[in-house]
């Protein structure tokens, strides 16, 4: 698989990602721990060196997992996981938690969850309203001065954030949402990154699974489903949103290649230094994914892509109100 570097870090991991979360936590009841063990081992074989993971997930189970999945290869991958909530006993989030002391714990149990005595890639999960960021950037600088992270990253994060970070301890990557169904980041986010040398790890890039084309407005989710709260995911704004699944099914049948495929492959064009992370708990979709770097969109085919999607208004906000508060800080 084709290798591509994370801004101006240094960091190099593969085009595609594997992101991990839907092995544990969000899309309903979690994988079978042996099944996501060989999920994560059968992207290694497939050339996937970038494996994203929380301790959110699950919460812990998802980092456990992915620990002893990559432990036999660990000189060879990219991990990151991320800090930055508090969970109640039973498991649920409870707010953020960005306090330096409380950074140094989440890496200490990470380690040991990752079975690894280095994060490469320790990203805020979401940006604490109570921590300024040059206290969060400096907790980060300390463990990698330490030798137990490497990398920096933000998630969600809004432009002065990610600004003033970079101003402490330069930001190697920052992670958001960002598909042909939500391009937000174009207007702000992505000059600033190519402007700063971060690089660009999009999550969700394949919609949550709506630009695959295999949702629509009848499918019914799992009671644990994440996506039964999502205004996006209400049957109306499916149904509405379905001639973004049309426009790609059009052009992967003349590319030879699946709408999922399409997606990915139109996300790697735009800029050298973005990495998706598609998640997936089925080996025939990780193998559709990675096949995905193989795919060459030519120059008229994203200005046709580009000309169709600009004429269609995707309906439905991409979180419920009380979780896109978070974002974009």
């Amino acid at each position: 698989m084709e290798k591509r570097q994370l801004g101006k870090s240094g960091l190099e991991v593969s085009a595609i990602g594997l992101g991990c979360m839907g092995l544990s936590y969000g899309y309903g009841p979690a994988a079978d721990r042996g099944e996501a063990i060989k999920l994560i081992r059968a992207a290694v074989d497939r050339g996937v060196t970038f494996f994203d993971t929380a301790e959110a997930y699950g919460p812990y189970k998802n980092e456990e997992v992915a620990g002893e999945a990559l432990a036999p290869v660990r000189n060879q991958v990219v991990i990151a996981t991320k800090f930055g909530f508090k969970f109640d006993p039973a498991g649920g989030q409870s707010g953020m938690d960005s306090r330096p002391q409380h950074i140094r714990e989440v890496a200490e149990a990470a380690l040991k969850r990752l079975r690894t005595d280095v994060i490469d890639l320790f990203y805020q999960h979401r940006v604490d309203p109570d921590v300024p960021i040059e206290d969060v950037a400096g907790a980060v600088k300390d463990l990698i001065k330490q030798g137990k992270v490497r990398h920096f990253g933000l998630s969600e994060a809004g432009v002065q954030t990610i600004r003033r970070a970079h101003a402490v301890l330069p930001v190697t990557a920052l992670q958001s949402e960002y598909s042909l169904w939500w391009r937000e980041p174009e207007k702000e986010i992505l000059p600033t990154l190519e402007e700063l040398g971060i690089g660009f790890v999009p999550f969700s890039p394949l919609g949550k699974g709506f630009l695959t084309g295999a949702i629509d407005d009848k499918t019914t989710f799992d009671a644990k489903d994440f996506r039964n709260i999502v205004p996006r995911f209400t049957p109306e704004a499916r149904k509405a949103n379905h001639a973004v699944v049309e426009l790609l099914g059009q052009i992967a049948a003349r590319k030879k290649a699946t709408s999922a495929q399409i997606a990915l492959a139109w996300l790697l064009a735009q800029k050298p230094w973005i990495a998706p992370i598609p998640g997936t708990t089925k080996l025939h979709r990780l193998d559709e994914n990675v096949r995905a770097a193989k795919v060459e969109l030519t120059p008229a085919d994203l200005r046709e892509i580009e000309g169709a999607v600009a004429k269609i208004t995707v309906q439905g906000d991409r979180y419920p109100p009380h979780l896109q508060a978070r974002v974009g800080r």
